[in-house]
């Protein structure tokens, strides 16, 4: 199918309720500090006002956005990434507990290997621990590395504990339309974030590494594009079934 196909599906999606997208407790996996609150943050926000916040994992340590930087060297990015999460769950409700940060490495999530095993079984001993009833990741065409390895994952502890597994699109919005693309009609619901679009879209805003304007001497500034952040504007959002 082609790529505009896909993503004018993804906005006509029957509308479900929490219950039809994560029932119970629910484990959510962010390649990167922001996927969490731009694909999921009012799932996030709807989940922790329901009284069962979701555990968030922080996939990898988000120090490749600005390389090159010498006042914000790895480590002083990480910190920094890591305080935008926690400043942007804690907007959405989530307890401070209920996030994780895996700290793969940046742009080098692994696919396979054991650096993968290992990660998997944190990630599987995590979902037991919490009860896990739902597992949410990025969508498998998403067009970046550590959004693939994120989704891998997924797929590895689904098949491990039998849970089922559903996508949340991110930078799949962006896909240009003639693209074709390996998959059929896509299936899933929209999730109506009416009541919690204003904190979601703090929630992004908290990310503020992510905007340009606070790292200006990396080789290459990233920005967060006003196209994706115009998707995440929308009163719903999509979560989609294998």
């Amino acid at each position: 199918m082609k790529a505009g196909d896909i993503q004018a599906a993804f906005r006509v999606l029957p509308t479900g309720t929490l219950n039809d997208i994560a029932p119970g407790a629910a484990l959510i996996l962010a390649p990167h500090a922001d996927d969490e609150s731009l694909g999921c943050g009012g799932l996030i926000a709807s989940l922790c006002a329901a009284g069962r916040p979701p555990v968030v994992v922080i996939m990898t340590d988000g120090t490749g956005s600005h390389p090159g930087s010498k006042t914000w060297p790895a480590h002083r990015l990480r910190a920094q990434r890591e305080q935008e999460a926690r400043n942007a769950t804690a907007c959405l409700g989530l307890p401070d507990h209920h996030l994780v940060f895996l700290r793969l490495r940046d742009t080098a999530a692994p696919h396979d290997g054991p650096d993968f095993d290992h990660a998997v079984h944190h990630l599987a001993k995590l979902a037991r621990t919490t009860e896990c009833r739902t597992i949410l990741a990025p969508w498998r065409h998403d067009p970046h590395c550590d959004h693939e390895s994120a989704w891998k994952m997924a797929v590895a502890v689904s098949d491990e504990l039998s849970l089922p597994l559903l996508a949340y699109p991110v930078w799949g919005w962006l896909i240009p339309a003639d693209t074709d693309l390996d998959t059929t009609y896509p299936e899933g619901f929209r999730l109506d974030i009416t009541p919690f679009r204003a904190l979601k879209a703090r929630a992004i805003h908290l990310h503020e590494s992510q905007y340009g304007d606070l790292i200006t001497d990396a080789r290459e500034t990233f920005r967060l594009p006003e196209p994706l952040l115009a998707v995440f504007d929308a009163p719903y959002e999509v979560f989609l079934q294998p």
